[in-house]
């Protein structure tokens, strides 16, 4: 089974992954973490990527060529696969495989503490970023694949994890999912 999890920056579909591929033993594919490392290989920080991203729109479709990649791989070989991103569960569903797609969401001043304390920056510092970062990903997006970030529709669960810790989260996801699954 595939599970996609997308979500806004510092919603917690890093987390939740991670979570979901350690407790039920799925391959983690990470387009977050991805784009850091691509971006760390560069020199850069996160948001001068995403502004390197929106002129060179090759960044974008390198990275979801690697995902996309991994994810069918895995599957392939008959395993479990988690892949948090973006717009992952809108290129799985372009691509017509199956997946379970999840959007986990919380109110911005919720994500911001969160990239604020994960960071170790002020809270207004992280909000910026995360209003810059939105705006850049929706316009890379939309320009790129014509994909409109505000379309949730793809999506068979929507999650609000302000109120939820990560293994309640988890545990709703796996239940759904696998009901799914048995469709």
């Amino acid at each position: 089974m595939i599970v996609a999890i997308g979500g806004p920056p510092g919603s917690g579909k890093t987390t939740a992954a991670e979570l979901y591929a350690r407790t039920h033993g799925a391959v983690l594919v990470s387009g977050g973490r991805l784009f850091r490392e691509m971006a760390a290989e560069r020199g850069m920080d996160v948001a001068a990527f995403g502004a390197h991203a929106e002129r060179h729109h090759e960044v974008d479709r390198q990275l979801d060529d690697m995902v996309m990649a991994a994810v069918q791989r895995a599957a392939l070989e008959g395993r479990d696969v988690v892949v948090d991103g973006r717009i992952q569960a809108h290129l799985l569903t372009r691509a017509n495989l199956r997946a379970y797609r999840v959007f986990v969401t919380a109110p911005v001043d919720v994500r911001a503490k969160r990239v604020a304390d994960r960071e170790g920056k002020p809270e207004r510092k992280a909000l910026e970023e995360i209003l810059a970062r939105e705006r850049s990903e929706r316009a890379r997006y939309q320009a790129i694949y014509g994909i409109d970030l505000e379309d949730v529709s793809v999506y068979d669960l929507e999650v609000d994890s302000s109120e939820l810790h990560p293994e309640a989260i988890v545990r709703k996801i796996h239940k759904e999912a696998t009901a799914w699954a048995k469709r």
